[in-house]
């Protein structure tokens, strides 16, 4: 089988930071940032091909733009910005956007790459004995001499390169980098959260998780409405009259509920954008999701169906221990009655969840949490709360459909959270359906159910109960037929909102000691277990709070 011809701007990353060069190349993993942007806008007027580039035998190369050579001896392909030729000899020039050393020298990796561009157009027979690197922020031309121990150099390291492209696991991270605050695939690499989870390093991580990003989730509930695209905007529309519109680069996700349309051109532009659409029942139940192009980091999901078939019982132990744990501490922040057996009893379910030996166990272990936990969450609710309390304290905890208010806005947090936990999962590259404890059958997101188990005290019941004692909704906002309870229209809207504050809500996580949003702590826990799962950390840890 013939070995894939490596790009030069990947060796160019290779040179920067294996594991970048990993991440891009292997994983095919890429996220833009500022720096990306502008080298894009630097690049426009090269990356529109222009003049003719005839071969050495066929006359003469005066000026070429954007011209791709490759070669199977090198291993190499590249798309080379601009060729310069004046009498039969020709210099590749490769535009930049920053500046080159503060010595005036190019940065090595800069080097390599025009270097490799150079050698590309001596394999097709041009002469060539130099290159040059314009850097766009100093605007100035930086010359590279072919001299034969840079281009020793250059071979050797694409040899090195296709070697780390060979292994099944990325590179570790760089430690204490310079590089990774400005690199784009911080948020992926994770490069600090992962050497302090393997003691590589001393110091507290810094807080290189890029910020929240600007994008929010748009909500379609009003039944009948349909949901169009024009001029790059999200517009939803009921009865031709415009009820909501939304910049496309505003967008992470579109939930729709219930009788909602959505037309193809909106279906096409989310898919382009990355944006997962999702549709859900009144209720708020997850009934399926669309996406453009799957992820093309094959090897987690080819790791992730392996730990599923194995059974993946150390993974689901941890997420039960971290959710009853945060169980206990919603319990002993917010109780107003003596609840200390219970908070007892919860830490030794959970030290047993940590332990135990086979899924039966564990199961058992999880049932007897959630009923000592739910026989006691009326002690959370505030006296303005008495009735719907008072209504869960005698039915318990029940669904599909809920019974009474308080299991109403119970499940639909829930579906809520499983929806976004669907969306991560899916932008991490991870295949929803295969879960590690949840049982997977048709239809099911088991993994994001997975997920969402240790979330669910610290987002969903945490939603349900600031809602309630803050008389965010009452019993006006709640619809009982034939002994079921769902919410109304504007008792779904209260909640959404109030599930989107709580997901913007900072706190400081508890392991890499940074503030965070829970937003953002969702695709941290998800990446960290995509790393447990191509085994780049020894075990997963939930999130647990304090």
């Amino acid at each position: 089988m013939e070995a894939d011809l490596i790009p030069a701007r990947m060796v160019n990353e290779f040179v920067y930071c294996p594991r970048l060069f990993y991440l891009e190349w292997v994983e095919a993993r890429f996220a833009d940032n500022d720096d990306t942007r502008i080298g894009q806008q630097v690049h426009r007027r090269v990356d529109v091909e222009a003049g003719t580039a005839p071969l050495p035998e066929d006359g003469d190369l005066r000026e070429a733009r954007s011209v791709t050579l490759s070669s199977e001896r090198l291993g190499v392909i590249a798309k080379l910005d601009l060729i310069e030729g004046s009498a039969g000899t020709v210099v590749p020039v490769d535009y930049k956007k920053g500046g080159p050393q503060s010595d005036g020298t190019p940065w090595p990796s800069d080097e390599v790459q025009v270097c490799l561009q150079a050698l590309l157009l001596r394999e097709h027979g041009y002469r060539c004995d130099h290159a040059e690197l314009y850097y766009a922020a100093t605007r100035q031309r930086v010359r590279v001499d072919l001299t034969a121990e840079r281009v020793a150099r250059t071979e050797d390291l694409v040899a090195d390169a296709r070697g780390i492209a060979d292994r099944a696991v990325a590179p570790l991270p760089l430690v204490d980098s310079p590089k990774c605050p400005r690199c784009s695939l911080v948020g992926l690499c994770l490069p600090d959260e992962t050497n302090a989870l393997l003691a590589r390093r001393d110091t507290p991580p810094r807080r290189l998780v890029p910020r929240d990003p600007d994008q929010r989730p748009v909500y379609v509930t009003e039944p009948g409405s349909f949901v169009g695209v024009r001029s790059g905007r999200l517009e939803i529309t009921k009865d031709k009259e415009k009820i909501g519109s939304f910049r496309m680069l505003d967008v992470a996700q579109l939930a729709v509920f219930g009788r909602v349309q959505i037309s193809t051109q909106a279906l096409q532009q989310c898919f382009a954008r990355d944006i997962p659409v999702l549709w859900l029942g009144p209720g708020g139940w997850l009934n399926g999701f669309a996406v453009g192009q799957p992820s093309k980091y094959v090897e987690l999901r080819r790791r992730q169906t392996a730990v599923h078939a194995q059974g993946g019982a150390g993974l689901a132990r941890r997420m039960i221990e971290g959710k009853i744990l945060n169980c206990r501490t919603l319990l002993r922040r917010n109780a107003r009655g003596d609840v200390t057996q219970v908070v007892a009893s919860l830490k030794r379910l959970a030290d047993q969840a940590r332990q135990a030996d086979n899924f039966s166990t564990l199961l058992g272990i999880e049932g007897a949490a959630a009923r000592l936990y739910f026989a006691v969450f009326p002690s959370m609710l505030a006296p303005v709360a008495g009735d719907i309390a008072a209504e869960f304290s005698s039915l318990g905890r029940n669904r599909r459909p809920p019974l009474d208010p308080l299991n109403a806005l119970l499940s639909f947090c829930y579906s809520m959270l499983t929806k976004d936990l669907v969306a991560v999962t899916l932008g991490v590259g991870l295949d929803p359906y295969l879960g590690v404890y949840h049982r997977s059958r048709y239809g099911r997101p088991a993994l994001a159910l997975d997920l969402a188990e240790e979330f669910r005290p610290l987002v969903a019941d945490s939603v349900v109960i600031g809602l309630l004692n803050n008389a965010e909704i009452g019993e006006g906002d709640f619809l009982r037929r034939a002994g079921a309870v769902a919410l109304t229209q504007s008792g779904r809207r209260s909640v959404l909102k109030a599930y989107e504050r709580r997901l913007d809500t900072e706190i400081q996580h508890p392991l890499f000691g940074y503030r965070i949003s829970y937003r953002r702590v969702l695709d941290l826990q998800a990446r960290l277990l995509a790393a447990t799962l191509v085994g780049e950390l020894p075990e997963y840890k939930p999130m647990t709070t304090r």
